[in-house]
């Protein structure tokens, strides 16, 4: 073995108590620095998962305000469409030319109680609302018309020419007018 010196062995000491207390320093910093990272790593984590929540939350806004958007624009169409017929009802109100005093018959229909018109088969709800319009409210109403006002009310109510003759609305309107509405169900049903 090698001989040592006085002073070989006091600088060999002192490099080995040096190297003993700069490796305690660097072992607590290292553990100081290890829960940094760690805790560093965790808060990444939890911003990560709050970054992934608050965009599919955004996402979901957005689907949100597109399917409102495409709802706004479709109740201002809607409404569009309701001014535009309004204003055509208006105009068509404007132009409308009065009913015939032979189709109205006496006008006592307008004061006094309706027939259901609709019973008449090729009538319906919106054939009836419709003949009320033209003042046609009983069934004697319609079993005056001449063929010229039958001719009339077909145009009017945008009937084939010949349609009432050929669903035999006087015929049915007769039958209602008697009160013979069995007859007429088995005739016309």
């Amino acid at each position: 073995m090698p001989a040592f010196t006085t002073n070989q062995w006091v600088i060999l000491g002192l490099v080995l108590i040096l190297g003993w207390f700069l490796g305690l320093l660097t072992t607590a910093g290292r553990r100081k620095w290890r829960r940094a990272f760690e805790q560093e790593r965790v808060e990444r984590i939890a911003a990560d998962a709050e970054v992934d929540r608050l965009r599919a939350r955004l996402t979901a806004l957005e689907g949100e305000r597109d399917r409102r958007a495409a709802l706004e624009r479709e109740r201002d169409d809607h409404i569009a469409r309701a001014t535009a017929s309004n204003q055509r009802i208006v105009e068509l109100e404007k132009r409308r030319q009065p009913v015939n005093e032979g189709m109205a018959g006496d006008g006592s229909a307008a004061a006094g109680p309706r027939d259901d018109l609709s019973r008449i088969f090729g009538v319906g709800r919106s054939g009836e609302a419709k003949l009320n319009e033209f003042g046609i409210h009983r069934y004697a109403d319609i079993v005056t018309l001449s063929l010229s006002d039958e001719a009339a009310l077909e145009a009017k109510m945008g009937l084939a020419p010949g349609t009432i003759a050929e669903e035999r609305w006087r015929d049915q309107a007769e039958m209602l007018r008697k009160g013979k509405f069995d007859e007429h169900a088995r005739m016309f049903a």
